[in-house]
C-alpha cells in the first residue's frame, strides 16, 4: 500500500499557485493514501494569545473549502484535520476522506500554551477519545501534532488493531523531539507512524520547520520531506506490522 505524506505552505489556500504546485508532486506519486499536516488551509490561529471570532470563523471555511480540494485529488484515503466550531472555541477534528466520503475519527485533547501555539486559548475538546477508524484495506488512528508526546495512546491504538499512526502537525523547527517520540509511538505499537508538517515563515517569531517523516514498525525512520521534495512515498507492508506486534514490547501485557 502506497503511503505519501507532505510539508505545505504556511497559508495555503484551496486554489493559486501554491496549491497546484503542491497537487502536482502529490499526483505524481499517485498514493492510496495521503497524511496532510495539521489544520493545512488558511493561516495559523494560534500565534495570537486571544481567541477571535472573525479568525476562528475564516479558518473553518478555507479548511472547509480545503476539504473540497482534497476529494478532487481522487485519492482512496487522505487523512487531515480541520477546525470546527464549539460552543466558545474550536476543536481541531481529525478526519478520513475515504473514497471521497467524509468520516469523523477524533478530536484534539492536548494543547501546548506558549510562543507561537496558544492553542488553548482557541481550542477545546468537544467529543473524547482515541478512537482507530477501520477502512477495508488499513486501520488507522490518529495523534494530532503533541499527542504524539503520549505514548500511552499509541499502545491503546495497537489494542484496537491499527496499522498506522498519523500525525498530521503544525511545528516549529526543533525536531529531535518529534522524531524520538515517533520512533518510541511505533516501538510500543508496532505501527507505522507517519507525519506531515506545515513550512514556513508566519512572522518574525514564528517559523514552521517542515520536515515531514515515516517511521517503521521497529522504530527506524523510512525518509522525510525536503523542500526540494515536499512529497515523500513509501510502500507499507502489513505484515511487518504483524510481526512487530507480536514481538517485544507490543507483546507485554499491563497487570489488572
Amino acid at each position: 500500500m502506497k503511503i505519501s505524506y507532505i510539508e505545505s505552505p504556511e497559508g495555503l489556500s484551496h486554489r493559486g499557485s501554491q496549491w497546484n504546485t503542491l497537487k502536482g508532486h502529490i499526483l505524481s506519486q499517485s498514493p492510496d493514501l495521503l497524511v496532510t499536516n495539521e489544520m493545512p488551509f488558511g493561516n495559523w490561529l494560534a500565534a495570537s494569545r486571544e481567541f477571535n471570532a472573525q479568525e476562528a470563523q475564516a479558518s473553518v471555511i478555507a479548511n472547509n473549502q480545503g476539504i473540497e480540494a482534497l476529494q478532487q485529488l481522487d485519492i482512496p484515503i487522505i487523512l487531515s484535520s480541520r477546525p470546527v466550531a464549539t460552543a466558545d472555541k474550536l476543536a481541531n477534528e481529525a478526519f478520513a476522506l475515504v473514497d471521497g466520503e467524509y468520516h469523523f475519527v477524533h478530536q484534539k485533547h492536548y494543547f501546548p500554551e506558549e510562543s507561537g501555539f496558544y492553542e488553548r486559548a482557541w481550542f477545546d475538546t468537544d467529543i473524547q477519545g482515541f478512537k482507530v477508524i477501520k477502512t477495508p484495506r488499513i486501520t488507522v488512528g490518529f495523534m494530532l501534532c503533541t499527542e504524539l508526546m503520549f505514548n500511552e495512546w499509541a499502545r491503546a491504538y495497537k489494542r484496537q488493531g491499527a496499522h498506522l499512526i498519523a500525525v498530521p502537525r503544525a511545528s516549529g523547527q526543533s525536531l529531535a523531539n518529534w522524531k524520538t517520540a515517533a520512533a518510541m509511538a511505533a516501538i510500543v505499537s508496532g505501527c507505522y507512524v507517519v507525519s506531515s508538517n506545515r513550512v514556513g515563515r508566519y512572522d518574525a517569531e514564528l517559523t514552521f520547520g517542515g520536515k515531514g517523516f515515516a517511521f517503521a514498525p521497529d522504530g527506524s525512520q523510512i525518509s522525510e520531506t525536503t523542500s526540494a521534495n515536499p512529497v515523500v512515498s513509501f510502500e507499507l507492508d502489513f505484515s511487518w506490522v504483524n510481526a512487530a506486534q507480536s514481538n517485544y514490547p507490543c507483546y507485554v501485557k499491563e497487570i489488572d
